[in-house]
């Protein structure tokens, strides 16, 4: 519990005997770090059910005992990453230079007056969609979405992350064009491969959560959907400029009304716990 500390002041190990066939398999492994992550990873307490059952919860509360697999929140790098991901932006390229996603224009003028000031350099093209290892990272103004989803400022070595829930986070997933964009392009991909709005939000839903929604839920989406249709019927240059969110072209043969609807209903959905948790 205190990964920070790990002397007389520390919390003591809660499983040591665990620990000890780690660290044995590992040193044997040849310091294989592949090689642990695959073994932790497959093994039957890592791949449990995060759900908790009442009776043990009762007894261990803090899952002490391995009992229930991890539940948490994915980490600023891996909301974006899994948002690109999902709707088939992510460049899945290794290595290379820095990358300049999106950011809001003018951050880093606002940091510095001098005229030999470094300029961020977003441009169109595959360093919009790298993968979030890849960003360029300004010490004195690190990116803000990041930032917003607790990453760390890099000043100084920090070995475990907090985890905070801010509003925020929330005007993040639904307002940032990465988000926004990633929305738009999964929608237009569902609307081609699925003909009825039924399958299409079954799709987004599963593709999103990783599960079917219940009936509660299909309710709600449809509903949702809908609303946002007909607010979209009346107002097509609104679902147009949505969907023209970022630097992805628009597909021009489907109808930017029920596109800009289902997007919204996707948008909503990356927005929920289950979206950016790790169950």
């Amino acid at each position: 519990k205190t990964p920070d500390d790990f002397g007389n002041q520390g919390a003591l190990p809660i499983n040591p005997g665990l620990l000890d066939y780690l660290a044995t398999s590992f040193v044997e492994s040849g310091w294989d770090m592949k090689q642990l992550h695959r073994q932790i990873m497959l093994s039957a307490t890592y791949q449990q059910s995060s759900v908790i059952r009442p009776a043990l919860f009762e007894t261990d509360p803090e899952n002490d005992l391995l009992a229930r697999g991890p539940a948490f929140r994915l980490s600023a790098e891996m909301i974006r990453d899994n948002a690109l991901a999902v709707s088939g932006l992510l460049v899945d390229k290794k290595g290379g230079k820095s990358v300049y996603p999106y950011q809001p224009p003018g951050l880093w003028d606002e940091i510095s007056n001098k005229v030999w000031r470094y300029k961020y350099l977003q441009e169109p093209g595959d360093g919009l969609y790298r993968r979030s290892l890849y960003t360029i990272w300004k010490r004195t103004s690190p990116p803000p979405t990041m930032m917003i989803f607790d990453a760390t400022d890099r000043t100084f070595c920090t070995v475990k992350r907090r985890s905070t829930s801010t509003p925020l986070q929330a005007l993040v997933l639904l307002n940032g064009p990465q988000f926004i964009e990633a929305a738009c392009v999964l929608a237009e991909k569902i609307k081609t491969q699925e003909p009825q709005t039924e399958k299409q939000l079954n799709k987004a839903f599963r593709i999103l959560l990783g599960r079917k929604p219940d009936a509660k839920e299909q309710k709600m989406m449809n509903d949702f959907y809908l609303k946002q249709k007909e607010k979209y019927d009346l107002r097509k240059e609104d679902a147009i400029a949505y969907l023209e969110t970022g630097e992805s072209e628009r597909n021009l043969s489907l109808d930017p009304a029920g596109t800009a609807a289902l997007a919204f209903v996707i948008n909503g959905l990356m927005n929920t716990s289950e979206g950016y948790s790790r169950n």
